[in-house]
């Protein structure tokens, strides 16, 4: 019976196919050559160490493309994400006035009642229609009326004198609803704002 550790040295001599054909081409530069075997490994090393310093160099070349690649692809959809946005607020602005027109027609509240009631219910489907549709879309109302005048927001139309000092700089009415799409202020409201005067009686 063959002993184990005979078998195993056996086995650790086999060397893989390609080991095998490198110390066979080895062998025949040793041979061809004549030379000292230590002054061809070492060149034969400084070789090597040229192939792995310029396999590493295409890596690095592809890696970086790859990078590229990515950046370019995130910004191509940054972009159509901007071009989206911008495409859907230029279209929002101009459906603003359809319901401010809306509004104007049922702010007369005799001239609208008057009207044949059929015909005011169905305008009246429309533009709750319409702004089903705008809400939908993340358009909101700015009716600021009992707040504070904010000049970055609010466009004063006029100052009405008041005599409660409470009141002063504080919206008091809204001639016409501001506007806001995704928290960008698409149109200022139109306010009327409080002016406080002291009576001079008091």
């Amino acid at each position: 019976m063959d002993d184990p550790n005979i078998q195993n040295k056996k086995n650790d001599d086999i060397k893989p196919e390609e080991e095998v054909q490198d110390d066979i081409v080895l062998e025949e530069v040793l041979e061809n050559t004549g030379r000292d075997h230590v002054d061809v490994v070492n060149k034969i090393k400084v070789k090597l160490k040229a192939c792995e310093v310029e396999k590493q160099e295409y890596l690095d070349g592809w890696q970086r493309a790859k990078a590229e690649f990515i950046n370019i692809r995130k910004r191509d959809e940054e972009d159509k994400k901007e071009f989206i946005k911008f495409a859907e607020e230029n279209l929002i602005s101009e459906l603003i006035p359809v319901l401010e027109s809306f509004e104007m027609a049922k702010s007369d509240k005799t001239v609208w009642e008057s009207v044949d009631k059929n015909w005011r219910a169905g305008v009246e489907h429309i533009h709750k229609q319409l702004l089903k549709v705008l809400h939908d879309n993340n358009l909101k109302e700015i009716d600021p009326k009992g707040e504070k005048f904010d000049p970055m927001r609010d466009e004063a139309i006029s100052h009405e004198e008041i005599t409660d000092e409470s009141k002063d700089h504080v919206i008091i009415d809204v001639i016409q609803k501001g506007y806001s799409l995704n928290g960008k202020q698409l149109k200022a409201p139109r306010v009327v704002v409080g002016n406080y005067k002291k009576n001079k009686n008091a």
